[in-house]
């Protein structure tokens, strides 16, 4: 049958941009061994540009999670190159992993992982202060006023919205400046109307704040917000989607059978 997906081939980074934010080649991630063993990816290789939204998607299985998990430092490759901006993150160990999580990387997962007795603005500063840094105050104001939340900041995470629990997070992650923010289904445990909320917020982190962005998502609507849909199946990357919209997003699933 002659596919009707549609895909476009995906682009390398311009040249004229400088280095990707994430760049990976040729990475292959097995899970067990002999008749038992599952090939999660098989020979992925991917430019990621900075300043954009870029969201990962494909069916259950297809090696979505595993490819952001390894792009993030939270996993390793069996074989292939990662690199983070200029710095090659494959081959480091813990202590150096931990390190470039902390100074280089954000996070926002499904679940907010704020701490219940501290106050919104308490949860937003904590890694900072765990790491025993400082805050920049300008910045801080700044993410605060994009992200809407000067007036929840002395509010605990039982006093808020889901949706501003989650902005919570998305200004804690964006405090430190990552050079990229992984998010994986963020908008999952959100109505649609919250959900819709955060995701609006993070495509603008992207245009007013020069934030790159990797969202892993089943969620059509949810990935629509990105500018960029990459489709995986089998554990390969297998096209994109520029611009993308729900309906060809959910058009792309169909022809992959998710």
């Amino acid at each position: 049958m002659t596919s009707s997906l549609p895909l476009q081939p995906l682009p390398e980074a311009p040249a004229t941009s400088g280095p990707a934010a994430v760049s990976a080649r040729n990475l292959v991630k097995n899970y067990g061994k002999g008749e038992t063993a599952v090939a999660a990816l098989r020979d992925v290789s991917i430019d990621v540009e900075q300043g954009r939204f870029t969201a990962i998607m494909g069916p259950s299985g297809s090696g979505k999670s595993t490819l952001m998990h390894l792009l993030a430092g939270l996993d390793t490759a069996d074989s292939g190159t990662i690199h983070l901006g200029s710095t090659e993150i494959t081959g480091l160990n813990d202590t150096q992993l931990t390190t470039l999580r902390r100074d280089t990387v954000g996070f926002v997962f499904q679940a907010f992982n704020l701490v219940p007795t501290l106050t919104a603005q308490q949860n937003i500063l904590l890694p900072i202060e765990l790491a025993g840094g400082k805050p920049d105050l300008e910045w801080f104001d700044f993410v605060v006023g994009v992200l809407g939340l000067q007036d929840r900041l002395k509010h605990r995470p039982h006093e808020l919205s889901g949706g501003q629990q989650q902005r919570v997070a998305v200004a804690r992650a964006l405090l430190t400046r990552p050079q990229v923010l992984f998010g994986d289904e963020p908008t999952g445990n959100l109505d649609s109307r919250s959900g819709a909320e955060v995701l609006s917020l993070m495509r603008r982190s992207t245009k007013e704040l020069g934030q790159t962005i990797i969202m892993v998502t089943h969620d059509p609507v949810a990935a629509s917000y990105a500018d960029r849909v990459i489709l995986m199946s089998d554990g390969r990357i297998v096209g994109g989607i520029e611009n993308p919209t729900a309906e060809t997003i959910l058009a792309a699933m169909s022809e992959l059978g998710a």
